[in-house]
This record gives C-alpha cells, structure tokens and sequence, in this order.
C-alpha cells in the first residue's frame, strides 16, 4: 500500500492562515488608525467652529456694551434736557409773575416812602427803605394787604434815623407772594386763585335794600 506525506499540505495550509490573520490584522489596524484620524479631525473641526462661535458671540456682546453705554449716554443727557426744559419752564411761568409782583409792589409804595432793598426767597418777599414818618409804613403795609398779588405783611424793625434836618423812620418788613395756579397766569391775564378773605366777604354781601 503506498505512503502518502501530508506534512507540506498542513504546512501550507498554516502559513496561508498566517497570512490572513496578518492581513486581517494590517487591515483592522489601518481601519483603526483612519477612524481615530477622522474622528480626530471631526473633534477639531467642532472645536474650530465653537471657537469661531465663541469669537463672533464676544464681538457681538462688545458690540452690545458699546450700544448699552451709548444708550446710557442718550439717558443721562435726555434727563439733562428735561431738567433743563422743567427749570426753562419755570422761569417762563414765573417771569409775568414776576412782573406782576413788581408792579404791586410799586403800586403799594405810597408817597413819601422809597424802597432801597427788595429781596425774594421763595414766596417770602423782604422790603427795606425809608419812610418820611411810621404812617408811611402802615400805608405802606395796608397797601400790602389790600393787593391781588401781595399777602400777610409782618413789620420786622422800624426806627427813627436823623436825616440831614430830618428824620426819617427806617424800615424792614416781610410779606407773602400769592401762589398762582391758573394756566392764564403766564400769559398775564389772570389773577392770584387764593381770593383773600375781604374779597369772599364782598362777593358774599347782600346788597341792601331801599331805605323807607
């Protein structure tokens, strides 16, 4: 019978899956290596647009900072001008009061009495001067009284100074401007809206009638 060898057959056939397995293994390393390649570029390519993001959010905030002052600017000078408006306002509101102040006052002087300071501090009017005798300055203060526009006269200091051959009576007394609320009262037509109580008394009287 003869002898058949299947030694070389076996050989070869273990070399052949050798050759496999290496390549099988060449192959999943490569594969390997290309994944973690692209996976690689993928991470950086998301970095890169994150950063690009994070760039472009970081202008636009200091875009929006530069607009945020400016408004800021815009506020505090609007506040400015309306302050500036409110104090224009009322300078244009009290300048007829002011000259209705005046004028009552210089209706209220009577002859013989000269005014050498006239000072206001809010509604509070001070007048100092000199009068030919004390009935100038009671003249003076019923005149006060009886004004539209002048109100609670208050003597402060009055005193006999000698005058050349003369003598005088120097004096200092207080009064009170009346508020005015009216929208006429800026454009000079209107009087003070607190009547004094004189004046509810006359509207008030009933006229009498014919004697018999």
């Amino acid at each position: 019978m003869p002898r058949i060898n299947l030694l070389p057959w076996r050989a070869e056939q273990r070399q052949e899956r050798k050759k496999k397995f290496f390549l099988a293994l060449a192959v999943a390393a490569v594969a390997g290596i290309g994944i973690v390649y692209v996976s690689k570029l993928t991470v950086e390519g998301w970095i890169t647009n994150q950063l690009n993001r994070n760039t472009i959010l970081r202008n636009e905030i200091a875009e929006l900072d530069k607009q945020i002052e400016e408004i800021k600017g815009l506020e505090n000078q609007r506040e400015r001008l309306i302050a500036r408006m409110k104090v224009i306002g009322e300078l244009q509101r009290a300048r007829p009061e002011v000259v209705h102040l005046f004028d009552e006052i210089v209706k209220a002087v009577p002859e013989g009495v000269h005014l050498t300071e006239v000072k206001q501090t809010g509604n509070r009017i001070e007048l100092q001067g000199m009068a030919q005798s004390s009935t100038r300055v009671s003249t003076l203060m019923r005149n006060i009284d009886a004004s539209d526009w002048l109100s609670n006269p208050g003597l402060d200091v009055v005193q006999t100074v000698a005058s050349g051959p003369e003598h005088q009576s120097q004096f200092k007394l207080f009064a009170q401007q009346v508020a005015t609320t009216n929208e006429d009262d800026a454009k000079g037509d209107a009087k003070p809206s607190n009547p004094k109580p004189s004046d509810v008394k006359q509207a008030n009287a009933k006229p009498r009638g014919p004697a018999k």
